[in-house]
C-alpha cells in the first residue's frame, strides 16, 4: 500500500479548464485562410498538435461559427503561421475582433500558399489541405496535411502561458 492524499475532485467548468490549461505553455500561431469573398481571415491559435510524420499533418482547433473556419472550410486550405518572439501584438490583433488586422500587418498569398503568409512575424510557415473535421463542443478540430514549408525568420518562437507571452528562452 502506498502512502498518499485523497484529493477531492468535481465536475470541471470552463474557467477551472481554462485555469489548468494556462499551465501548459504552448506555441502561438495565426491560422489564415482565403474566404469565399476573396478576402484574407485568421485568427490566434494555440491550440496545434502535430498528428503524424508520415504523411505530414498536424490539427489546429478553431472556433465554431468563425470566419475563419469558415473561410478553412470553403478553400479546403490554409496556412499555419508560428509566430516568433517579437510578434506578440500579432498575436493580440488576431485574437482580437479588429477588422482591419490584415491592414497593418504585411502578408502574401498566392496560388500555392494555404493561406495569406504573415512574413514578419512568423518563424515558420506551413500550408495545409484540410484532411477531416470533427466538431467538439464550440469548436472543430482540422487535420491539415502540411504540402509546403517556408521558413522566414531566425527569432526564437513565441511562447504562450499562464496568461502571459514570453520568447522561448534557451538555457
Amino acid at each position: 500500500m502506498t502512502d498518499h492524499e485523497t484529493l477531492s475532485a468535481h465536475e470541471a467548468g470552463p474557467d477551472e479548464f481554462r485555469d489548468m490549461m494556462s499551465g501548459f505553455p504552448s506555441g502561438v500561431s495565426v491560422v489564415t485562410a482565403i474566404g469565399p469573398d476573396g478576402l484574407p481571415r485568421g485568427m490566434t491559435c494555440s491550440s496545434v498538435c502535430s498528428v503524424s510524420l508520415a504523411p505530414p499533418t498536424i490539427v489546429v482547433c478553431l472556433r465554431y461559427g468563425s470566419p475563419t473556419l469558415e473561410a478553412v472550410l470553403d478553400s479546403g486550405t490554409f496556412a499555419l503561421n508560428l509566430l516568433h518572439s517579437r510578434a506578440e501584438s500579432v498575436a493580440m490583433l488576431f485574437a482580437s475582433a479588429d477588422p482591419r488586422r490584415f491592414d497593418t500587418t504585411p502578408w502574401r498569398s498566392g496560388p500555392t500558399t494555404g493561406g495569406p503568409h504573415l512574413v514578419r512575424d512568423a518563424h515558420s510557415i506551413a500550408d495545409c489541405a484540410v484532411m477531416l473535421t470533427q466538431r467538439v463542443g464550440d469548436h472543430v478540430a482540422v487535420f491539415g496535411r502540411t504540402r509546403l514549408i517556408t521558413r522566414h525568420q531566425q527569432h526564437s518562437p513565441l511562447l504562450y502561458g499562464l496568461r502571459e507571452f514570453r520568447p522561448w528562452a534557451a538555457t
